[in-house]
């Protein structure tokens, strides 16, 4: 075997790892590069390898900076077949089309105010070219040896990050590889634990929390601290919510607390098409989370679901408390971005992030003090109160992952450490190192390791 890491090295996007098996060309992961501009940049660049040479791609789960190059890989000539779970099958096929829908939206509203270098600016791909993309699609059964030929097999096991997450591993006649994808926490409030791994020849393990540990402290009381100050001054709590997971995690806790009388009963809005379609899937996928049939409809009736731009816009003028969910969860683009532009001016307001804010995101600059930020050409002032709440992440913090890499049998003949920033992956590294003495490596973007 041999692996290419070609994403997610230096920073925790654009997820995309090649292994190549005797004959196979098999690519883990095909996710999109968010963040600093030099990082967007490389979604545009010719794919490093002739997209028509892989056999394969299999998805560890259906986030964007996992599955959303798909569609401009499939457009430059992949036509071998997408593996995955069903549940990351159905999620994918919510996300995809919507990225291109919001990049063409994008597009046209840069030509439209004329705020693009790009004469016309052009969406990376559209809404069409998703939809083709999901053609390819075929869902595996978690804990099923499934066969790709050439004596190299892949095998699904629950990594608990979000719906239909996976480890993925793969074997041929000689050597294991396992890639843990995101790994999700182990007393997660929605998902199920991560599985038990015991045994893998390399890994390749994430580590975007690898330098730190995440607040043990209970996130319902922090939220519901948040909810009622903004309240109390008569201001709007607007949270940039991934569309999968974190959005479906925020609608439970608030259901909670409202059955609790512990916040008032202000309306809740769900501003994401896509994250109405997904909390619906919740309640197709029973077995993959821990809420019983009632608690996930509660969850379900929890918020008011806007559908249309109309109704997105009438949103944005209100001028009671209200708590207003909507994507992006870096606020890198989607219909958060014009509420940002609405409320946060407004200092009565708060902005509450409840996960991971990438480098170079919008997300990341208002944690870091941003007195303002730019927004369709426009730099638009930032006098809101700015929250974060960290305990609500999806992701394994150090210590978390050090304990599943714990119930290994055996140390992996070497472990790759990606899907994290450079003080974050090394971080783990050096811990790794220290407390198991396996050994480790922070591989580099483009770099490629013969696997013996």
């Amino acid at each position: 075997m041999e692996i290419t890491f070609l994403g997610a090295c230096g920073t925790v996007t654009g997820s995309k790892d090649l292994v190549a098996a005797g004959a196979k060309q098999v690519l883990v992961d095909c996710g999109l590069f968010q963040g600093f501009k030099p990082l967007r940049l490389r979604n545009w660049e010719p794919f490093p390898v002739d997209p028509k040479i892989i056999d394969a791609v299999i998805l560890t789960h259906a986030h964007i900076d996992h599955s959303g190059y798909l569609p401009l890989l499939v457009k430059q000539g992949f036509a071998g077949r997408v593996y995955c779970t069903s549940a990351t099958r159905d999620l994918c096929e919510i996300l995809l089309p919507d990225s291109g829908h919001l990049q063409e939206e994008e597009a046209e509203y840069a030509n439209r105010r004329g705020y693009s270098k790009h004469k016309p600016a052009l969406p990376l791909y559209t809404e069409q070219d998703a939809e083709v993309s999901l053609r390819q699609f075929s869902p595996i059964e978690f804990e099923h040896d499934f066969s790709l030929g050439d004596k190299l097999t892949l095998r699904f096991s629950p990594s608990g990050h979000i719906l239909g997450s996976a480890f993925v591993q793969l074997r041929d006649a000689q050597t294991s590889l396992l890639f843990s994808g995101d790994l999700g926490r182990p007393h997660d409030l929605l998902m199920k634990e991560p599985a038990v791994m015991r045994r893998a020849d390399y890994l390749v393990i994430e580590s975007t929390y690898g330098n730190r540990r995440h607040d043990p402290s209970d996130p319902e009381t922090a939220l519901a601290e948040v909810i009622n100050r903004t309240a109390g001054r008569g201001g709007v709590v607007l949270i940039p919510a991934f569309a999968v997971g974190r959005a479906q995690t925020l609608l439970y806790h608030i259901h909670r607390l409202k059955a609790e009388q512990a916040i008032p009963n202000i309306p809740v809005f769900l501003d994401s098409p896509m994250a109405v379609d997904a909390t619906h899937i919740f309640c197709q996928h029973l077995g993959e989370h821990r809420l019983p049939p009632p608690e996930c409809q509660g969850m379900c009736r929890t918020a008011h679901y806007i559908n249309t731009v109309e109704e997105s816009k009438a949103l944005s003028r209100c001028r009671i408390p209200v708590i207003v969910i909507a994507a992006s969860g870096m606020a890198t683009g989607g219909r958060v971005l014009h509420h940002l532009k609405v409320f946060a001016p407004d200092p009565r307001n708060t902005i509450l992030f409840a996960g991971f804010q990438a480098g170079g995101t919008r997300g990341a600059a208002m944690l870091n003090g941003a007195e303002s930020v730019k927004i369709h050409g426009e730099h638009v002032p930032v006098r809101a109160e700015i929250v974060a709440l960290d305990n609500l992440s999806a992701h394994a913090d150090s210590a978390e992952i050090l304990a599943w890499l714990d119930h290994f049998e055996a140390p992996p003949r070497e472990t790759f450490i990606t899907h994290g920033e450079p003080a974050a992956a090394d971080a783990l590294r050096s811990l790794i190192e220290k407390e198991l003495g396996w050994h480790c490596r922070v591989p580099e973007h483009g770099e490629t390791v013969a696997l013996r």
